[in-house]
């Protein structure tokens, strides 16, 4: 890729030069901000949500996060408009969105009109999308919370070419981060089948057992079907009992993550590199968590039940199961997280539909499998030798997505700031293709 003739130095600090013939103008003259509030007239709007994947339409009616008391004091947003989260901007999941839409957002966002005369609105979107990658305008923020106002977003300067010239960088970007989605869904796509054929054996194995000339029989309602002759199907309760035991002083706080299960907090926020709240007070009616128990989080509906490889202690709203004699942990971990038994804990309860957290009392609805400790072994065994080579392909797979999400992060910013010249590039057909980074889009945390 070729650079522009001549370059003049930046105003921006993370920035050296901007090509010559560019403007640096203020952002305050690039848009114009509003706050009108919708007030008694929020029913007539649509209620946005700025996420990872851009501004969307969301639900009135869901009540899962956080939920005013009123949409009152609601903000109107028009469609061209831009959002800012100009909080959090060490850590927040999105810091800007250019909405497609027309409707209402949160007062803790700032919404402005980009001004078209002087600037193409996709252009812009494109730039802060960079801003953001580098996590630039935290330098800007003074407070605890890495917080800015308007005013001092709109003293801060951004790059402007001549209007023809970021209509085509736009056109540009499109078709580049376009192809690089494609690579992107190539390798998700294989990521999907092989997490679909790591889930068939694990749910063939913990159902069916691994020998496949035992006679089977069916027991009527049994949610695993037909299961080998010799096993019987017995109460939850027969094999887990519920833990209440409150926790040492010795423990320390531990979450249930579906990602890494039961993992001390601070060991969470080292390896996610991200700022939560951390507990230290209150901790007197959590509960005490050894190695090998099993915990219902509160989200287990939709993963299964997590054991625990630690010590430590989790919140009094998670439930602690506790193995007796006839449970081996390392089969039961496969069990409870197969997509036959969460279908089955789902059935339980309607709590999908009205935000109900899964109890004690679901579990002890489904009743589970008992075979010999050594058939248990055996089957585990069996899992993690069939599983590890997906388990060491996954990864490797993953690894080329972030390394093309690092491209497209690279290119849009070279591209915006003007250190690839752009304007001579042909553009041809193609079909436009988005991101699907996050299946639920992560929604910038407000409160």
């Amino acid at each position: 890729m070729k650079m522009y003739e001549t370059y003049k130095t930046s105003d921006l600090p993370w920035i050296k030069r901007f090509p010559y013939h560019w403007k640096n103008i203020r952002n305050g003259a690039l848009f114009d901000y509003h706050h009108d509030k919708v007030g008694s007239a929020f029913a007539e709007y649509d209620l946005l949500s700025l996420t990872t994947q851009g501004v969307r339409r969301k639900d009135i009616n869901d009540v899962t996060g956080k939920v005013p008391a009123s949409y009152s004091g609601y903000q109107e947003v028009k469609n061209g408009d831009m959002i800012f989260c100009l909080f959090d901007l060490d850590c927040s999941a999105v810091f800007s969105g250019l909405s497609h839409h027309s409707g209402m957002i949160t007062s803790a966002y700032d919404v402005a009109t980009p001004i078209i005369t002087k600037v193409n609105p996709r252009y812009m979107e494109y730039w802060f999308q960079s801003v953001f990658a580098g996590r630039y305008y935290k330098i800007f923020s003074k407070s605890v919370r890495y917080t800015i106002n308007w005013d001092v977003f709109k003293a801060i300067k951004s790059p402007v070419p001549p209007r023809p010239e970021q209509n085509q960088i736009v056109r540009y970007l499109d078709w580049k981060v376009s192809c690089i989605n494609r690579l992107i869904h190539g390798y998700q796509r294989q990521i999907e089948l092989l997490k679909e054929r790591r889930m068939t054996i694990i749910d063939n194995a913990v159902t069916k057992g691994i020998h496949p000339d035992v006679p089977m029989k069916r027991i009527d309602g049994n949610w695993m079907g037909e299961i080998p002759a010799h096993w019987e199907m017995v109460p939850a309760k027969r094999l887990f009992v519920e833990g209440k035991e409150r926790k040492y002083p010795s423990d320390e706080p531990a979450t249930a993550s579906q990602k890494y299960g039961i993992i001390l907090q601070k060991d969470f926020v080292e390896r996610e590199g991200r700022r939560i709240v951390i507990a230290t007070q209150g901790l007197d009616n959590w509960k005490h968590v050894r190695p090998d128990d099993f915990v219902i989080s509160l989200r287990s509906f939709q993963g299964g039940i997590e054991r625990s490889k630690i010590t430590g202690c989790v919140t009094w709203h998670y439930v602690v199961l506790l193995p007796q004699e006839q449970v081996c942990p390392e089969y039961f971990q496969w069990l409870l997280k197969s997509k036959s038994y969460i279908k089955a804990l789902q059935g339980t309860s309607d709590f999908i539909r009205d935000g109900q957290d899964l109890r004690f009392s679901n579990f002890v609805k489904v009743d589970l499998p008992q075979l010999s400790i050594q058939e248990q072994e055996e089957i585990a065994d069996y899992i993690k030798a069939e599983t590890q080579g997906i388990d060491n392909a996954i990864p490797r797979i993953d690894q080329q997505v972030s390394l093309l999400r690092e491209y497209r992060t690279r290119l849009i910013s070279d591209v915006v700031t003007g250190q690839i010249d752009v304007r001579d590039e042909v553009i041809p057909d193609y079909t436009p293709e988005t991101d699907t980074e996050d299946e639920d889009a992560a929604e910038s945390e407000v409160g």
